[in-house]
């Protein structure tokens, strides 16, 4: 049944039929040739308890709040502010595209918006001094993949609302180890660019009094990441109310900014609801999957197969790793997420690992599949905002973030704390 059930998968997939129908489509096959009961009359009643989640109106705001920070025009005024801090390091500018990445990742919760919000003003930079377009188109789509792991997080709540994981307490086990990951582009692109300067472009130190002057531009998206984040773990508002408070200081922002317009504002709304509306759709055809693989025993086989393998606890985790780099080469990232998560995570808590801390490496496997080709959603983000970049220099200047982030999956198998130190701490 299992082999059956990955085949049909497969097929579904190369066949380019949506990730959506493809979850249904497959529900209602093993429905039909495997279960004793037809689960597929319980379809209504599944889809109406997975979209009827207070925690899920989260979703629409967070997109929400994305689109309007990508329209309000902070993104400039950001990145020029970091250009003075971080481009006196190897790599120059390469330094401010990951910090800028950074810091829209603590406001837009997506990964796809931060990469398109910080190349649509870094890639023109790139040509005008000259740098390398590979190594800077690179460090762009990776500094995006941020936006999924440093708090607030839509993959997180996702992740969250899978499996029955606190959404607060994901938040707070993605902070150090998204930071750290900032730290190793910074480290990547620093030593990439000492062992070939050409790769670079020029540093960019700046005075003292530079420095201080551009801080007040760093504090609109600061200020918002205290708004949402600082709220729920002051117990004033849950992650769902955040998201909304986030959106109203996202307006006032760009109020303040003299961007604010009607245009403005109907232009986000109608790409947030394009988007939320994919997001949702996959989430509940998820769901009706999931019921079905339970019903159906795919579940109890898939458990049976992996205790019949005869690895340890930490070989298991290795294969699960190898799993998700795998699929990560073919599976666009939220449809990975919502396949394999009802089934891998079940696995990984039976062999005495957190819900946590997997949830933390699992969004970082996620991470690495918005790099790295031929379905890398940043790639193709950044080759789209990058002023006739082809494909092929964004992927290649992607692979050295690649290693970067196989080497903090390793940090997080060896060092868990890296993930569970503040939720520990604030459970204490």
């Amino acid at each position: 049944m299992l082999g059956i059930a990955l085949v049909v998968l497969l097929v579904l997939l190369l066949l380019s039929v949506p990730i959506a129908a493809t979850l249904v489509g497959l529900g209602l096959f093993l429905d039909q040739t495997f279960s004793f009961f037809p689960l597929y009359k319980a379809m209504g009643e599944v889809f109406w308890s997975a979209s009827n989640s207070f925690l899920l109106i989260a979703v629409p705001l967070f997109v929400l709040l994305g689109e309007i920070l990508v329209r309000a025009g902070i993104a400039g005024r950001t990145y020029a502010a970091l250009d003075k801090w971080l481009s006196w390091m190897p790599g120059g500018l390469l330094h401010a595209n990951i910090g800028t990445a950074t810091l829209f990742s603590a406001t837009s919760g997506s990964s796809v918006a931060t990469a398109a919000t910080v190349g649509s003003v870094a890639m023109p930079q790139a040509k005008a001094l000259g740098y390398d377009d590979r190594l800077f188109a690179g460090s762009i789509a990776a500094g995006g993949t941020l936006g999924i792991m440093i708090p607030p997080s839509i993959n997180l709540i996702v992740y969250g609302f899978l499996t029955e994981t606190s959404i607060p307490r994901l938040f707070l086990a993605g902070l150090i180890p998204g930071l750290l990951l900032a730290a190793l582009f910074m480290a990547t692109a620093a030593t990439a660019c000492t062992l070939r300067p050409e790769l670079g472009g020029p540093r960019r130190p700046a005075r003292w009094s530079e420095r201080f002057r551009a801080l007040p531009d760093l504090l609109p998206v600061l200020g918002l990441f205290a708004v949402i984040v600082g709220s729920i773990y002051a117990g004033w508002a849950t992650p769902t109310e955040a998201a909304a408070l986030g959106v109203v200081a996202a307006l006032a922002l760009s109020v303040a900014n003299r961007t604010f317009n009607l245009r403005m504002l109907k232009e986000a709304v109608e790409s947030a609801v394009k988007t939320t509306a994919m997001i949702m759709l996959i989430i509940i055809s998820a769901y009706f999957l999931n019921f079905v693989l339970a019903g159906a025993g795919v579940t109890r086989q898939l458990a049976a197969l992996i205790d019949g393998l005869g690895f340890g606890a930490y070989g298991m985790l290795a294969c699960i790793i190898l799993l998700y780099v795998i699929l990560g080469f073919f599976i666009e990232t939220l449809s990975l997420m919502v396949i394999t998560i009802p089934i891998v995570a079940p696995v990984v808590i039976a062999l005495g690992f957190d819900p946590i801390w997997f949830g933390v490496l699992l969004i970082l496997m996620i991470e690495m599949a918005l790099i790295t080709p031929p379905v890398g959603l940043n790639l193709y983000v950044v080759q789209g905002v990058g002023g006739g970049i082809s494909l092929n220099r964004v992927m290649t200047g992607a692979l050295p973030f690649v290693a970067a982030m196989l080497v903090m999956a390793l940090l997080l198998v060896l060092f868990p704390d890296i993930a569970l130190y503040l939720p520990g701490a604030m459970a204490g």
